[in-house]
């Protein structure tokens, strides 16, 4: 420690973290001179790992200890007066992508994991101490640390063609703990911060472009591609000369730090509260530092980021986060079990059976990702007109907000046909229903249809739990047919369940998961079962908060006992979300292969057919439980405790995900954790729903063992913790 009680970085012994980093691939800070008006000299720094766009720079240790002890040699440069200023920028296309997160998953001890946080400081701080003014010329991808870097500078300009700056950490159980949390709302305010911080990371990991980088604060200049760096050294050049003024009218002043700032955290805290709940720790403790970081005192700032990181690296929601992050990453993008992707046939024309809302958002996705003719059919022309102006509507909508060109609209908008004459379905390579969810509509259209197309063309049901291959049993040719089972919002929902019959060929198979992966989709195959994977497991989550429900419990209870779980919403909610009709059809379809595991409830059907459980306000917002609907459900005579609602459903669960394991539904407990994060929105720092029964208990009552060995915890976790531990 100073005389001032904060911690001297540089005399920390950082070893311990070179000891797990013998793999690393480094970046290396490589400095050559660049002279400047007036005979100055500005010392540029490029980081570089010597790899190519596909292995972006990551800041490891080495990276960053060399990086440190590049800033202090070129500190006593300046001291001599041999340079005027620092810029540092990356290799083309990439400033940074952050800290390297499968080496953050094997710190092993509270004490490195402060380390590491520390060892940031340590090294990016220098950049304010060098005597002379530090630039950061953000010429690509900057991420966590990698942006960080630029908000330790003094300076920053960035290039206009950058796709993705951003600070990903708290989507990923972290907080910016290089600086980010307490420098960025003093540079742009706090709830530009936030934003950046907190609201960005949280929908679905959002970045922001060189434009916005610079419309927030973040950038003080943005030059074009072409002479980026040029640009940027000439700036510097001018900001160095003193003939440069820097305006930052976003930098917060004495009136927001006094009266501003504590509403902004409020209003944050209250709205993390009604979409997340209060399970995941990393959005809480963010919100924590960014409040405290009014007080304007950098070298506390730092500190109470080193013992905030250093938690959460600690905990469990860390290593749930970082194996989340893996499959998305990796797995997602290896499906198990997949054919070669050469036997798949090529795509010329789509046809979609049905013009509905969920029909046309499919033909809107498939013309928008595939860029060829799309055909709709229904019952009669007025429902195919109303189609085919939704989807018209649609790309209009995209056109209006400059997500795609004029141009790019009109030829979409002349692919989208619609019709009732199926045989304009003749030329179709992929044809996919969308009509009512009942077994002979789905079997009678498929009969209808196979009499127009072409013995080759593949055929796909978007069935979210009737038999794929019983919708097929009428067809002459079931090998041609699969399951492509999408989720709402169709365009928003990254998650395909690909379903395999017994029947279904290894063309059609190849055929679907290529599809899948030029929708921008992400695809796991599943066996023929009811409910797939999501629906199965979300059916007997919302089987039982119903049980619970007919048994007498309280609504607000039942919300309360699966709160641990960190859903994005209740039972209740995800409900209503679907649609309490399909809701009660989807638990009937359960009950009826499983009666023994499953339960129906007829105070579902009455729900349904009085519309709502909860009570909204005029702008949707939920104010309460309907008081029709609690008139429906009351007379239950045998209520259960939160504790024993949970543990049932955490038990139900164990035993329902075992048998499907069992079952080969998916090759493995990755692949139910990877539908559940992308198809049902579980929460990254649940790590989905395997590690989440693993570490509290349930799967050692259930079956005796775990589904992960060793179990996905934290390094602080205690071993063989119970639910009761939570």
């Amino acid at each position: 420690m100073t005389d001032t009680g904060t911690i001297n970085y540089d005399s920390l012994d950082f070893s311990p973290l070179i000891a797990i980093s013998t793999d690393e691939v480094v970046t290396h800070s490589f400095v050559r001179d660049v002279p400047l008006s007036a005979d100055r000299t500005l010392a540029l720094v490029t980081l570089d790992n010597g790899r190519d766009h596909t292995r972006p720079n990551t800041l490891g240790p080495v990276t960053l200890l060399e990086f440190a002890a590049t800033l202090d040699e070129l500190a006593a440069r300046a001291g001599r007066g041999e340079i005027h200023g620092v810029a540092v920028t990356g290799k083309p296309f990439i400033l940074a992508a952050g800290a390297d997160l499968s080496k953050v998953a094997e710190i092993p001890s509270l004490e490195v994991g402060r380390l590491l946080s520390q060892l940031g400081h340590h090294s990016l701080g220098k950049l304010d101490t060098l005597g002379v003014p530090s630039f950061v010329f953000i010429n690509g991808l900057a991420l966590g640390g990698g942006l960080e870097i630029g908000l330790n500078a003094g300076y920053r300009t960035v290039d206009a063609a950058v796709p993705a700056i951003a600070l990903p950490e708290v989507f990923l159980g972290l907080i910016p703990g290089w600086g980010g949390s307490y420098l960025l709302p003093n540079l742009i305010g706090i709830e530009n911060a936030l934003k950046i911080i907190i609201e960005n990371p949280l929908k679905n990991n959002r970045t922001l472009t060189g434009a916005d980088a610079l419309a927030l604060g973040v950038a003080d200049v943005m030059f074009t591609s072409a002479r980026f760096l040029e640009d940027s050294i000439a700036w510097a050049d001018g900001v160095i000369a003193g003939t440069t003024k820097v305006s930052r009218p976003n930098t917060p002043g004495k009136m927001e730090r006094l009266v501003k700032w504590d509403v902004a955290i409020n209003i944050a805290r209250k709205m993390l509260v009604n979409r997340i709940g209060e399970v995941a720790k990393s959005p809480d403790v963010a919100l924590n530092l960014l409040q405290a970081a009014k007080s304007g005192n950098r070298a506390e700032g730092f500190q109470r980021e080193d013992e905030a990181l250093a938690g959460l690296i600690a905990g469990d929601q860390l290593q749930a986060s970082i194996y989340a992050f893996n499959l998305v990453q990796k797995r997602a993008k290896r499906p198990a079990g997949a054919p070669d992707k050469k036997l798949a046939r090529p795509i010329t024309k789509v046809g979609v059976i049905g013009a509905g809302l969920m029909a046309s958002q499919f033909a809107l996705l498939f013309v928008r990702r595939l860029k060829v003719p799309v055909v709709i059919t229904d019952l009669d022309q007025a429902r195919v007109d109303k189609g085919v102006a939704y989807i018209h509507g649609e790309i209009a909508a995209l056109e209006a907000k400059n997500r795609i060109s004029s141009d790019e609209a009109n030829r979409l908008r002349a692919l989208v046909t619609g019709t009732t004459d199926k045989s304009l379905f003749s030329d179709a390579d992929w044809v996919i229903e969308a009509v009512f969810e009942e077994l002979g509509v789905k079997q009678n259209v498929f009969a209808e249809i196979e009499k127009f197309v072409s013995p080759e063309t593949i055929l796909a049901t978007n069935t979210s739990s009737l038999s794929v291959e019983q919708i097929g049993s009428k067809l002459a040719h079931p090998e041609r047919l699969v399951g492509f089972h999408f989720f709402n919002p169709v365009a928003v929902m990254p998650l395909i369940e690909v379903v395999n019959t017994p029947q279904t060929d290894e063309i059609t198979l190849a055929t679907a998961m290529v599809i899948a992966g030029k929708l921008r989709k992400n695809a796991v195959i599943t066996r023929d079962t009811p409910g797939f994977v999501v629906n199965r497991v979300l059916a007997k989550l919302l089987g039982e908060a119903m049980h619970a429900v007919d048994t007498g419990t309280p609504l607000e209870v039942v919300e309360a006992a699966v709160a641990p779980f960190g859903l994005p919403m209740s039972p209740f909610e995800l409900l209503e979300l679907v649609g309490l009709t399909v809701g009660a059809h989807v638990l009937d379809t359960h009950h009826a292969a499983f009666p023994d595991r499953f339960f129906e409830s007829d105070n579902l059907h009455k729900l349904a057919a009085h519309g709502k459980i909860l009570e909204r306000d005029g702008k949707g917002r939920r104010t309460g439980f309907d008081k029709g609907a609690l008139k429906i459900i009351s007379g239950g005579s045998t209520p259960m405790t939160a504790e024993q609602i949970l543990q049932r459903v955490e038990d139900g669960l164990v035993d329902e995900i075992k048998r499907m394991l069992d079952d080969d539904v998916v090759h493995a407990a990755e692949d139910i954790d990877l539908c559940m994060i992308l198809g049902a929105g579980w929460p990254f720092q649940m790590g989905g729903i395997t590690p989440y029964l693993d570490r509290v208990g349930a799967s050692e009552r259930v079956f005796g063992g775990t589904f992960h060995t060793p179990a996905i915890r934290g390094i602080c976790a205690a071993v063989g913790a119970t639910s009761a531990q939570r």
